[in-house]
């Protein structure tokens, strides 16, 4: 997935190929949520070699289709190069329902190499406050592991946002960081739907902009030169923080933001009622451009020009071409994921909601072929750029 805000370049990795893991521990962090962690043959340790805020991508074949989702990479602190995913329950025939009720160890999935571009900013002695919601917790909490290890002089701010205390994920090992790191980590539960009784503990109601701006006068967060941000959950969450630090005056490029689609528990994309016609979440249905006729595209990917027609009626540039070329990357199908984006190289493409996009991706002509749909007869995309 690309970060949804200013940061350093980073070169995305084709999902074009699949890796075979097999399963060693499936193990219940709630009533519906597990951790799964793979084991990495010697083969493929440098293929999974990752850094804190990267995901991979999973293939779930069903039927006679394939479910595709995203996962933040979130080893355990004492062990940051282990392959863990935490999965949530989405929609009731998701993937991750069957991760909780059906997945033992044994088993084999089929991953992506680690892509995204997610990450911390370098600020030697910085105050870096992550703000996560639900399962957005999952690569906020290796960051924070990752920068209180690599840093000595910064501190670590982590806001987690949860319904209840039983759902808020990863607390055992965030307080084992804690204690490791007593004078330098702060950790603050914020429950929506627990009433906080007179003895304390965490916060309780809805993290508003009111009660947003008044955290980061408590925790010591507001705004500066040497703070940092990293936001990741739900839109509703991420889009408020988001609001509140540019009135607030923070600096654009220390604001990093990673967006789940709404409705999504533990993904970056979401759980469908029912697979789409390429096995994904079935797209929004699109309406034509006035005398819109077919299109021909073609795509450079692993090296390879293919091609592929768009007709009037494809809701987006991904139907047509995974209709001739299954092997083209995508996840989410709703702009959040970045596995499908393309850099347009000739030709004009209409598209909206590219959350995974910033504005220099835009500006260098990229766009997510999930999202888009051809302006020009002819249209040549690059995936390998």
């Amino acid at each position: 997935m690309n970060t949804a805000a200013p940061a350093p370049p980073v070169a995305f990795v084709r999902t074009a190929r699949w890796h075979r893991l097999r399963v060693t521990e499936v193990r219940h962090l709630t009533a519906d949520t597990v951790a799964v962690t793979f084991h990495v043959p010697a083969a493929l340790r440098q293929v999974f070699t990752h850094r804190p805020g990267q995901h991979v991508i999973v293939r779930h074949r069903q039927g006679d289709g394939e479910l595709r989702r995203c996962y933040s990479l979130c080893p355990p602190p004492y062990a940051p190069t282990t392959l863990r995913l935490v999965i949530g329950p989405g929609s009731p025939d998701g993937f991750g329902t069957y991760a909780a009720t059906r997945l033992t160890p044994g088993d084999h999935l089929e991953l992506s190499a680690p892509t995204g571009a997610f990450a911390l900013p370098e600020l030697p002695g910085a105050h870096h406050v992550l703000l996560g919601g639900g399962t957005g917790i999952t690569p906020l909490a290796p960051m924070a592991a990752h920068a209180l290890r690599r840093e000595p002089a910064c501190r670590v701010t982590l806001v987690h946002s949860a319904h209840t205390a039983a759902d808020a994920l990863l607390a055992d090992e965030l307080a084992e960081l804690k204690d490791e790191f007593v004078d330098r980590f702060t950790v603050l539960h914020v429950l929506t739907r627990e009433d906080r009784g007179s003895g304390g503990g965490p916060l309780a109601g809805r993290l508003d902009a009111a009660g947003l701006r008044h955290l980061l006068t408590a925790l010591d967060a507001r705004p500066g030169p040497d703070t940092a941000y990293a936001l990741c959950g739900p839109a509703g969450l991420v889009d408020t923080a988001r609001r509140v630090l540019a009135e607030e005056g923070a600096d654009p490029a220390l604001v990093r933001w990673e967006l789940f689609t709404a409705g999504d528990t533990a993904v970056r994309s979401p759980q469908p009622a029912s697979p789409g016609p390429a096995g994904g979440p079935a797209p929004q249905p699109a309406t034509p451009a006035p005398g819109r006729g077919e299109a021909r595209v073609t795509a450079l990917l692993d090296g390879r020009h293919r091609t592929a027609r768009v007709q009037p009626d494809d809701p987006f540039l991904l139907d047509a071409l995974l209709r001739a070329h299954p092997d083209v990357p995508y996840a989410c199908r709703e702009g959040v994921c970045g596995s499908c984006r393309a850099k347009v190289l000739s030709g004009q493409v209409t598209a909206d909601r590219e959350h995974a996009l910033d504005a220099r991706d835009r500006a260098a002509g990229y766009t997510l072929v999930c999202r888009a749909r051809p302006r020009t007869r002819e249209l040549t995309l690059d995936f390998d750029a």
